[in-house]
């Protein structure tokens, strides 16, 4: 018996990856978009560093790709400052602020399912 959320969501003979469901995690799905979206929910505009320093397990390279990613799916915006040094800001899009649901969700799913060592 198929459970409802496997035909609603991806349905028999459909590739995941065609899917509305495949397609949000293409674009959040990986090691590290969840917790950049986190970070850039809670501060509205941070910058390169101060991403870093939050997310100390990501290198200065993962962090550039993923940025870069998150900005070609139209979730976060750059903005380039013309100044000496050269300053740049990373903030959600309408589209990335969007997603901001799912986060509350999965706050909330852990909350309530987490173990707590006794």
């Amino acid at each position: 018996m198929q459970s409802k959320w496997n035909k609603t969501c991806v349905p028999n003979g459909v590739a995941l990856k065609d899917t509305g469901f495949g397609y949000t995690l293409s674009i959040i799905g990986g090691k590290y978009k969840m917790i950049i979206l986190y970070w850039l929910s809670e501060n509205d505009v941070m910058r390169f560093n101060e991403l870093k320093r939050n997310i100390a397990s990501i290198s200065y390279k993962t962090l550039s790709v993923m940025l870069k990613e998150m900005e070609a799916d139209g979730i976060v915006e750059r903005k380039e400052y013309p100044q000496i040094p050269p300053k740049v800001e990373y903030s959600l899009t309408e589209l990335g602020r969007s997603l901001l649901p799912i986060l509350n969700m999965m706050c909330d799913w852990g909350e309530l399912n987490q173990k707590v060592d006794v």
